[in-house]
């Protein structure tokens, strides 16, 4: 199929794409590499009559050490974060979970803000954004805002920008040194969509998990934190029992659906597998 009839726009500044998005509003949609939007556009299922084409807006392609976070515009290639020298030292959970997005082809052309606009609840950038506290910053012509992952994911491909907004960066927390990460997913083959990821951290003192970092994919109406089992973790010394205990409380936080893919219970396993997994591997790499 072929898209709707839609009017096209290319402004050449961020400036100019809010001040489209002023005029436009609900009736706009914005393009940045376009790997869902535009199949989206070919079934139909998506219909703007403006399309926003940002990409010659190379004031939000960046990748920024900032204090304490790395910030990420918005327009940035998921490629360049992956690969990224200052993404592997200052935040590896974000560089590995990147890995599993799509193919390399599509890694290429898909950027980082416009898999976290378009809010597919099994993305990776997403659930390690939960995992970490991350912040997303949006602007329009009247000003800009931060927004936390449990305020901007409203639910499934459902967030709070609004329609003369544009999503322009991503902060995310350098992990402190010396905890350990991973990111685990389930799919059928690599570069389809995850059944279910887990993205986890540990930072360990004195012998115990001094802080812990879940997040989840695939297993709700957006992603999710798994608080209660962060919770569980804190405090206490590492451990396979411990660890399975983890998986359990995270199981039950979750609210899997089920689909042609997998049941809601099987979803919940995964679950059980890969929180204890990941924090296993979280483990190894903190101890080394």
């Amino acid at each position: 199929m072929k898209p709707a009839a839609f009017t096209y726009h290319r402004p050449a500044s961020v400036e100019e794409a809010l001040d489209l998005r002023r005029q436009l509003g609900e009736e706009s949609t914005v393009l940045a590499g376009g790997q869902s939007l535009v199949p989206m556009m070919n079934m139909r299922l998506a219909r703007p009559a403006h399309l926003i084409d940002i990409n010659r807006c190379g004031e939000l392609d960046y990748i920024k050490e900032q204090d304490d976070r790395i910030s990420i515009g918005a327009l940035t290639r998921q490629r360049a974060a992956e690969t990224s020298p200052v993404v592997k030292a200052r935040c590896p959970l974000l560089a590995e979970g990147l890995q599993y997005v799509g193919h390399l082809p599509i890694r290429r052309r898909g950027t980082v803000g416009g898999s976290v606009a378009h809010a597919d609840p099994s993305a990776e950038i997403p659930s390690v954004i939960a995992a970490l506290e991350g912040k997303i910053r949006v602007a329009s012509a009247a000003g800009a805002r931060e927004l936390s992952a449990d305020e901007f994911f409203l639910g499934y491909m459902t967030t709070a920008l609004d329609p003369n907004e544009l999503l322009v960066e991503i902060q995310i927390p350098q992990l402190a040194p010396g905890a350990g990460w991973a990111y685990m997913e389930f799919a059928r083959r690599h570069g389809d969509f995850g059944i279910v990821g887990v993205a986890a951290a540990l930072a360990l003192e004195a012998g115990r998990i001094r802080r812990a970092w879940l997040g989840m994919a695939g297993v709700g109406p957006g992603p999710l934190k798994a608080r209660q089992a962060e919770a569980a973790l804190t405090g206490n010394a590492p451990g396979k029992e411990l660890f399975a205990r983890a998986g359990e409380l995270a199981a039950e936080e979750c609210d899997p659906n089920s689909d042609l893919r997998a049941s809601a219970e099987y979803r919940r396993e995964l679950v059980k597998v890969f929180v204890r997994r990941a924090l296993a591997k979280s483990l190894e790499r903190a101890r080394q």
